[in-house]
């Protein structure tokens, strides 16, 4: 696994986890309905926590980080669906690239 592959996914990561939290607190606690239904605030917190603990796999180099890319890609796609239908374009947008990232790593 290239440096650079490693790299891009740690930064997408990051990134996805930085989306996900915005629009959790600043969309859907805001806007309340199906943006608070539980399974789509279960998703949301699970692909933030996932971001941030396959970030920290990749960080320090974990002989195990394609377990956690590949958990982590499962959860984004799962994500992405779920904003996707509550009209999070933006967040979904973010999740895939995310998964497609993970998915690489995880190969």
């Amino acid at each position: 696994m290239s440096d650079a592959k490693m790299k891009e996914c740690i930064d997408t990561c990051q990134e996805c986890h930085r989306t996900c939290l915005d629009h959790f607190v600043n969309t859907c606690l805001e806007k309340g309905g199906e943006h608070v239904e539980k399974e789509h605030v279960k998703l949301m917190l699970d692909c933030i926590q996932i971001c941030a603990t396959c970030t920290d796999f990749m960080i320090r180099g974990s002989e195990l980080h394609g377990l956690v890319c590949r958990a982590c890609s499962e959860v984004c796609k799962q994500c992405a669906d779920s904003c996707e239908k509550v009209g999070m374009s933006d967040c979904a947008a973010q999740c895939r690239k995310c998964a497609e990232t993970c998915g690489a790593m995880a190969a």
